[in-house]
């Protein structure tokens, strides 16, 4: 199986269960580790046969900063469902990380994953 990655993509946003949290935009640090629709770009070399990962990062961003969720598990849930529908991921894992969320803890977060990966 082939996979591109995009790690400790820094986005901002406003999310969580408390009217504070609603109303101040807060850092969250994701990671996404993609299996692209066809693995001919490994072969090819021709950027016609890649996944985008430029359009991806900004598709990503632009998802952070206008969503409906509160809860880091269903913005995961979200993310990873529209990376699969508009790039045509096979397999996708998201990790969604709060930094500093509670005092003496570096980071809380959720890890989601949607499609199969190929063998």
């Amino acid at each position: 199986m082939n996979t591109i990655f995009i790690a400790d993509l820094k986005v901002e946003t406003r999310i969580g269960v408390y009217d504070w949290e609603q109303r101040l935009k807060q850092p969250l640090l994701l990671n996404l580790e993609i299996e692209p629709p066809s693995a001919a770009a490994f072969a090819s070399d021709s950027f016609a046969d890649a996944l985008d990962y430029a359009a991806v990062v900004a598709r990503v961003k632009g998802f952070a900063a206008d969503h409906p969720h509160k809860l880091l598990e269903r913005f995961a849930a979200a993310l990873a469902d529209l990376v699969c529908e508009e790039f045509g991921a096979r397999w996708v894992s998201v990790s969604v990380a709060k930094p500093a969320p509670i005092a003496g803890v570096r980071q809380i977060g959720v890890s989601v994953e949607r499609g199969e990966r190929s063998a």
